[in-house]
């Protein structure tokens, strides 16, 4: 439990729209697959096993992360919160499962401020280490 609490207003930009997830702001704390530009673009997760499979298995992944709250789940959408420790700032953080690109998009973003100090890419880098080191994604 932090010691304050900086949630800041659940966005209702965020979900897939035309088969992308909403794009970054133009301020540095987001993160995404689906960014064009240097700054916010990270590479999806490239999957090692059958989809169902690496879908499953980020979900248990996700579930097991201290702070992380899973919001919504569904056969190829996740959204989740991430809680910062002390601050209890939210994040939020978002996987889409593209079948027929054999892919994990990916997109996180910080809700308040202009600068996350690298929170969103060391967040994302993490769950790929950690789905890397499983056999999951390649």
């Amino acid at each position: 439990m932090s010691l304050f609490a900086c949630a800041g207003t659940r966005p209702t930009s965020l979900g897939i729209k035309d088969g992308r997830l909403a794009a970054c702001p133009s301020t540095p704390n987001c993160v995404s697959s689906d960014a064009a530009d240097a700054a916010h673009a990270i590479p999806a997760f490239e999957l090692a096993v059958p989809p169902v499979e690496a879908w499953r298995a980020l979900s248990a992944v996700l579930k097991g992360l201290p702070r992380v709250q899973i919001i919504t789940l569904t056969d190829d959408y996740v959204r989740a919160e991430c809680s910062s420790a002390f601050f209890g700032f939210v994040d939020d953080l978002e996987l889409h499962l593209r079948v027929s690109q054999n892919i994990i998009a990916v997109r996180s973003a910080s809700r308040l401020g202009h600068s996350d100090f690298g929170v969103n890419r060391k967040r994302v880098e993490k769950l790929r280490g950690l789905l890397t080191k499983e056999g999951v994604i390649r």
